[in-house]
């Protein structure tokens, strides 16, 4: 493995002892309040090693929640449960920030503490099922956010970094990616506003960079990064104009002086990919989901990336990196466990003894 992988770098304010960072996972082993947990904390705790953790999708306020049992960081409780998951990550030597997920409309109404219509720009409704304690279900059409309403959430997201920090995260990663409240502003299928939050490439990227400005501004833009996957038709996201809105949206962004912008699933164009390397200024973190190591290494080696994360190798291997730089075999992960549950498949993943 080259040492370009190994090399320690500096994300905005945050010191990296490597480059191989841990993705964002959504794990469903929360509280059905959204309160992380004593095997939230350990869970991570034991993959500190990671040059940097990123959480699972954490709701900024109550619309932001998709999905059962996942973290929120909006109350009190929220903060003291983060709290100590950032408490085992320091005194393991990590360093973690917490990603701020609103799920828009890709929700039900059974999935959230307050049992409303989910919210969304446009009153689009999503193909396809979500699971509910009831089981599957058809999701709805979503409420569609007044102009009022969308700067309301910007602040949200606000105040959840600003509750990110009071709970000693190491920063927050915004989440504009994989068909989510961000990513929905983007699209030109699930915005169809006609306010200044659609029509333009300059209107659908106002709330990604109202957003990004609003948390930069509270916890200081060295502690803030975004995460966007170009082109990514995840969650009945359809784009028709990747080439332009993107390099726009990073031009938009770019004064902002964010410590990281993240590029996860961007469905294979790396004719995008180089395009929005170079017009990014600070650190790139790429995640090349499905391709083995040594691959995306390759990324730093030429360039293209500073960091790169992996997501389901770190989930079934807690000492992902000690096995890397001992060319140890790896863990398969068990996907029936992926989802919800206890530990089995979470913190019992084994270490390697050699």
């Amino acid at each position: 493995m080259s040492n370009a992988l190994w090399n320690p770098t500096t994300v905005g304010e945050i010191p990296l002892p490597h480059r191989l960072a841990m993705a964002p996972m959504t794990r469903n082993r929360s509280t059905p309040e959204g309160v992380p947990t004593e095997l939230n904390a350990e869970y991570y705790a034991q993959r500190a090693s990671h040059a940097l953790i990123i959480t699972e999708g954490t709701q900024p306020n109550p619309d932001g929640q998709g999905y059962l049992l996942t973290p929120g960081i909006y109350t009190e409780d929220h903060i003291t449960g983060w709290r100590k998951v950032t408490d085992a990550v320091h005194k393991a030597d990590g360093r973690i920030v917490i990603q701020l997920m609103h799920a828009g409309r890709m929700s039900h109404p059974d999935n959230t503490p307050h049992h409303r219509q989910p919210v969304a720009p446009s009153p689009v409704q999503p193909a396809g099922e979500t699971f509910t304690a009831s089981g599957l279900q058809e999701m709805p059409v979503p409420r569609e956010l007044t102009t009022e309403e969308v700067a309301a959430t910007v602040e949200d997201f606000r105040r959840a970094a600003a509750a990110a920090i009071a709970a000693g995260a190491d920063g927050v990663e915004i989440h504009g990616a994989n068909g989510y409240l961000l990513h929905q502003f983007l699209a030109t299928n699930t915005n169809q506003r006609t306010d200044p939050y659609g029509g333009s490439i300059d209107n659908r990227i106002r709330f990604a960079v109202e957003v990004a400005t609003a948390v930069a501004d509270e916890i200081g833009a060295g502690r803030t990064g975004l995460r966007i996957s170009p082109g990514n038709p995840f969650n009945d996201i359809a784009e028709n104009d990747t080439h332009d809105l993107y390099p726009a949206l990073v031009r938009a962004l770019a004064p902002l002086d964010l410590a990281y912008l993240h590029i996860g699933n961007h469905n294979g164009d790396d004719d995008l990919l180089h395009t929005l390397r170079k017009l990014w200024p600070n650190t790139l973190i790429l995640n090349r989901a499905g391709t083995d190591i040594t691959t995306r290494a390759k990324d730093i080696e030429d360039g293209i990336a500073d960091v790169i994360t992996v997501g389901t190798m770190a989930l079934a291997n807690p000492d992902l990196v000690q096995r890397i730089r001992t060319s140890a075999p790896l863990n398969t992960p068990d996907p029936a466990t992926i989802y919800g549950g206890n530990e089995a498949g979470y913190t019992d993943y084994p270490t390697h003894t050699t």
